[in-house]
């Protein structure tokens, strides 16, 4: 038998009523295997089948990986950064989440270079509303230990598509304000185009790997995970 630390995020935590739990398996259980268990436990979750991805360890895994015991699982719901630099201020370090708010200045000076005759700086920002519903405010949670080594991985991808220099992408999370900033994506390139290219490739990579999740606070008092 083996012991496995599940870990429950955004709509999945609503769901199963904890942030973690602890299972007991038989050896050669797989991940396809464990969330087939969970939605027989929890029917609810049978409604993400299909449209999530698996972690195991901090990384991304297919349903088919056989799991060890000690491992550390995590099913990762639809979604709306380690490096020699984790132990800079929190305000330098490239890849950050964090529950303070951002600043982009700090940004804009570890990525400018000499070399660099452009630095694209994008800033998502909460708005008001959504599909013309009236927000009041959101929530950001994120599988931080996860997201911060995937914004570095989707970061070395622009770098290798497009003659880049450095980037840097901080995440915020908790209750934010609406005008609150949410996201900061900042790139720095020799040339413009290249630095816009890379800038939206980034933040729409975001979106869809990224484990941070969004929840919206309507004005009418319901709120809802943004999937």
């Amino acid at each position: 038998m083996i012991t496995v630390r599940v870990r429950f995020f955004a709509g999945h935590r609503d769901i199963v009523g904890c942030a973690e739990q602890a299972y007991t398996l038989e050896a050669g259980f797989t991940l396809g295997a464990l969330w087939a268990q969970l939605v027989e436990t929890f029917p609810r979750l049978a409604g993400y089948t299909g449209s999530l991805l698996f972690a195991v360890n901090q990384q991304y895994a297919a349903p088919t990986t056989e799991l060890h015991d000690g491992d550390e699982v995590a099913f990762i719901p639809p979604v709306s950064g380690g490096s020699a630099d984790a132990q800079a201020p929190a305000a330098l370090r490239p890849f950050l989440i964090t529950d303070a708010p951002l600043d982009p200045a700090p940004l804009v000076a570890y990525v400018q270079t000499p070399d660099d005759g452009a630095v694209v700086t994008f800033a998502g920002v909460a708005r008001n509303q959504f599909g013309g519903r009236a927000s009041a405010f959101l929530t950001y949670e994120a599988y931080s230990e996860m997201a911060v080594p995937v914004l570095a991985q989707i970061a070395a991808e622009a770098q290798a598509r497009w003659p880049i220099g450095r980037i840097a992408m901080h995440h915020r999370v908790g209750t934010l304000a609406i005008g609150d900033t949410a996201v900061l994506v900042v790139v720095a390139a020799p040339h413009r185009h290249a630095a816009f290219e890379a800038a939206s490739y980034l933040m729409d990579q975001i979106k869809v790997l990224a484990p941070i999740w969004k929840r919206e606070h309507w004005a009418d008092g319901e709120a809802q995970w943004r999937e």
